[in-house]
This record gives C-alpha cells, structure tokens and sequence, in this order.
C-alpha cells in the first residue's frame, strides 16, 4: 500500500526536480491499472467527452457525467491522488454554484481536488474554493472548452502578447491558492518560463521538456481507439486497439465456424459446484451446495 500524494508533496516534488506523472482516466480498471503501474496522479478530464462518450468536443460533458466517472476512478486507484475536471459553464457563473458544483465533485466523486481551466478571469473563483477547503488545480493555454473561441486546436503563446496573458495568468492562479497549473499546448520555451516563474508544479501537455510533470490521455499512450489520430505530442507505448480489434475478430471468427465454446468450455452433468462453473474457490462451493439443501424446489425452507 503505497501513500497517496498531497499538495504539499507535489510542490517539494518541484522543488526536488521530482517530474509529476499525470494520466487521465475514466474508469474502475483504467485506473486501477494506472495505480499499480505507479502513476502519480489520475486526472479525470472531461477530455472523458471525446474520449469515451462520443462528443466533437468537451462541451457537452455535465457534472453528472463527471461525478460517475470520478466515482469509478477513486474505487479503482484508492491510494492516488485524483483530479476531476469541472466542466463547462458549472464554475464562473457565481459564486455559490462553482462552490456547490466543485463540493459535489469533491463529496459524490471522492476527488482529491478539480481542475478549472481560464486564468485571471477566474482567479476569483479558484480563491473562493481554496477558502472553502478545496484544492484547485488551473489550466491555461489551449483551454478545451474555450476551443470555438480560440478558432481550434491551436498551439498558444507563439506570439509575444500572447505569450505575455499567458505568463500574467499563470501568476495569477498562483497567487489566488492554485496548487498547479495543466499548460497545454504551449511554445516549449514559454512552458519553461512559467515553470520557472512560479513557485507551484506545472504540468505539460504538448508543452516540451521545461515542465514539472507531464500529463497524457490514457487511450493515447495505448492507441485505445478507432480510427486512432496520431498527435505530435503523444507518445504511444502500445497498440492496445488493433490488439482489441484482432481478438474480438478472432472470437466472431470461432462463434460462426462453431469452433467455440470447445468440450473445455462446457460442463457435464456430474460438475455441478459453483467452484467448477466459476472458478471459484471449494469452501464457496461447498457454501453454496449447504444453502441450495435448505432450499426445496419450490423455494420453501425445509426443517
């Protein structure tokens, strides 16, 4: 059982130079894997939209959506520190609903901390959920749920007046109580700038090597969808859905030829335990038959 992360320690993390691992995950065994295989943090993003809902865009994602996911993720990855996107219009639209939508997130999901995306438009915001007890996590650069205002998925700070809103806002989250900053899709010189001028781990995504952490979507690294669309700044460690195509492929293949189920896979009269039917165990076998003798056939305890 290994300690789950705090903010405390993310931020000694930086000053060690300590890189922060972040991955997105949606799910119990997504993030039940992510957890053994040692990930720091587990960001549920409502990148969850496109990734395994079906949206063109992270708009549609609701506060419902995010608080089911995160569930299912903090069952899966209870000793990792978990961050959930809160989603379109459910912060910046007044004080007591960013509250209310990020307590919901925090109680219902049992998230560790949300994440806002905006910089010193929402500053207000993000220091009203750190007086609340709420650890808050910003997100600048190319803000998803922005993207029809930024005119697309763009890379940001190329020019200097962009880069200098990005580098205000940055300081800006920091000083309202940030924790961390998501920079996503930045100028590899800027990102290291902002890492640099700031006293809080920021993490990376597209945003090159100057940064504290990196952060990947989970079916990226795992080419976990169809079509998969390579992004330049994604490295993917497997091809889990040609491997999942395949197999699924080779099972049609046998249903239609009758080449499965097998004798194997079937079960004579005489293998009547639930241990043989399930693998489980003898004493739960043997649980069972007990119970199934005090039962008739009509359901009727016998004495």
């Amino acid at each position: 059982m290994r300690k789950r992360l705090t903010i405390t320690s993310m931020k000694k993390m930086k000053k060690e130079r300590n890189a922060i691992s972040v991955l997105t995950a949606y799910d119990y065994p997504s993030a039940k894997l992510a957890e053994e295989a040692g990930i720091d943090v587990i960001l549920v993003g409502d990148s969850l939209g496109n990734v395994v809902l079906g949206y063109d865009t992270t708009i549609p994602v609701t506060i419902d959506d995010i608080v089911y996911h995160t569930r299912a993720v903090a069952r899966g990855a209870q000793q990792t520190f978990i961050v959930a996107d809160m989603p379109f219009m459910t912060y910046g639209i007044g004080r007591e609903s960013t509250l209310r939508n990020a307590a919901r997130i925090m109680q219902e999901g049992g998230a560790q901390a949300v994440k806002l995306e905006g910089g010193a438009d929402i500053a207000s915001d993000v220091a009203a959920l750190v007086k609340a007890g709420i650890p808050v996590m910003g997100h600048i650069g190319l803000t998803p749920q922005s993207v029809h205002q930024l005119g697309g998925y763009k890379v940001q700070g190329k020019l200097d007046q962009e880069a200098e809103k990005l580098l205000e806002d940055a300081k800006a989250l920091e000083d309202a109580g940030a924790f961390s900053i998501v920079l996503e899709l930045v100028t590899e010189p800027l990102a290291t700038l902002i890492s640099q001028s700031i006293s809080i781990p920021v993490i990376g995504i597209g945003a090159g090597r100057g940064c504290d952490g990196q952060v990947l979507v989970y079916h990226d690294i795992l080419q976990y969808a169809s079509p998969y669309f390579e992004k330049k700044f994604v490295k993917t460690y497997a091809d889990i859905g040609s491997t999942i195509r395949n197999a699924i492929s080779s099972y049609v293949e046998d249903v239609k030829s009758r080449a499965f189920p097998e004798e194997a896979h079937s079960f004579q009269a005489s293998q009547t335990s639930v241990g043989a039917i399930y693998g489980g165990s003898d004493k739960a076998a043997e649980d069972k038959r007990q119970q199934d003798s005090k039962v008739s056939v009509k359901g009727v305890k016998l004495t």
